[in-house]
């Protein structure tokens, strides 16, 4: 416990200190073991401290077999060197908030309501706990972050104790810890005592602000997102910088834009119908017209479109063979460099329509699939569909 100065002062940012060995690890990995250290190791749900030793950039920290290893990218310390070493504090004054904030929510959740933390993960924007229920109520969350907010406004004390295994029943700890030597407690008296090995702030209140932000189902747990410190302004400044293009692009104040968003909805779901009103009369027509063509020879209809969704030549194929049961039909769609093709028969007509598309597919570098009756498929390609239609008569 003396080589790790974190503990002993979680805002210590710098340490002159020695190298006492360089190596590789089994994945071949370099990394220096120093006589003492500032740097927080991954563990207990809190990434790494990042920063410099001497003018080498540290990109990991692990504690291994007793040995935290200080991951460097190449070898240039030497072994026996007095080496200044610096944290990123920014990094870590972030990660203090957070886990701090985690400890606060979390024994909030169980005083309030009995809801027990299971996990917890500290990520790069948000942090998130899964809480051992099936669901939650919105009263219930705002319920929970009004009172881990008044918890961090009141700027309580954070303690951390080292307590053998013996004195661990003079504690009401939230939940049992996971060693049994070398136990520390991080205590704000009087609501939560919770064994961890993060770095904390001191009080309360330097966490400055806890934000719950949504809440899901996952794997039959509820997990919950939120945010602590620093992060809250980030969210508020992003959110705050989208209201501003919605309401910009709806012309409408912060307190309409739900209204101009429904209106906006309502207006495009309107829109919508008739594109599809539409889509269906000219589907109709091109119906029509394509069996109107063919009166004199009904075995083969096909032709070449501009610009048109394979859902709408699916479509249409499939209106025709109800209507022409010995006619074969051939679509081909020029899509901004795609070829797509339809293939279809009706049920008077036994050529198949699978292995026609195995044919066809290759020569436009594509992929597809179907069956006997009905086949589809697309490739990129510089060929036009007229050359595309060519070549398949020829097959």
């Amino acid at each position: 416990m003396k080589q790790k100065l974190f503990y002993q002062d979680s805002y210590r940012q710098t340490l002159n200190t020695m190298v006492v060995d360089q190596a590789k690890d089994d994945f071949g990995r370099w990394y220096v073991l120093l006589d003492k250290t500032v740097f927080y190791p991954t563990g207990g749900g809190q990434p790494h401290d990042s920063g410099l030793i001497k003018d080498v950039r540290v990109i990991d920290v692990e504690e291994i077999g007793g040995e935290i290893r200080h991951y460097i990218a190449e070898p240039t310390l030497e072994v026996g060197e007095a080496v200044d070493i610096h944290i990123d504090w920014t990094r870590r004054f972030d990660f203090m908030q957070q886990h701090a904030g985690q400890h606060i929510l979390t024994a909030s959740f169980v005083e309030l309501f009995g809801f027990q933390t299971i996990s917890f993960h500290l990520g790069k924007e948000l942090i998130t706990i899964d809480l051992d229920i099936k669901a939650i109520s919105d009263e219930q969350l705002n319920a929970t972050e009004k009172r881990a907010n008044q918890i961090i406004m009141e700027n309580r004390l954070i303690e951390t104790k080292w307590i053998t295994k013996d004195q661990l029943s003079d504690y009401p700890l939230r939940k049992q810890v996971a060693v049994e030597e070398d136990i520390r407690l991080v205590i704000i008296p009087e609501f939560d005592y919770n064994g961890c090995g993060g770095t904390h702030p001191t009080s309360t209140g330097q966490i400055g602000l806890l934000k719950i932000l949504s809440s899901e189902k996952q794997q039959g747990k509820v997990r919950v997102h939120f945010a602590c410190g620093g992060r809250v302004l980030e969210q508020l400044n992003r959110k705050h910088k989208i209201l501003q293009e919605v309401t910009s692009l709806l012309s409408a104040p912060e307190e309409g834009v739900v209204k101009a968003m429904k209106v906006l909805m309502e207006n495009g779901k309107k829109t919508e119908k008739m594109l599809n009103d539409s889509n269906e009369l000219v589907i109709a027509y091109e119906l029509k017209e394509l069996i109107g063509e063919n009166k004199i020879e009904r075995q083969s209809i096909e032709r070449v479109f501009q610009q048109r969704s394979i859902q709408d030549l699916q479509k249409l194929a499939r209106l025709i063979v109800v209507e022409e049961t010995k006619c074969k039909v051939i679509f081909i769609a020029e899509n901004d460099g795609l070829l797509q093709v339809v293939l279809a028969r009706g049920n008077e007509n036994q050529e198949n329509m699978k292995e026609l598309a195995a044919k066809i597919l290759p020569l436009i570098n594509g992929k597809g699939g179907g069956s006997k009756s009905f086949a589809q498929g697309g490739g990129s390609t510089d060929m036009s569909g007229d050359e595309l239609l060519k070549i398949i008569h020829e097959i």
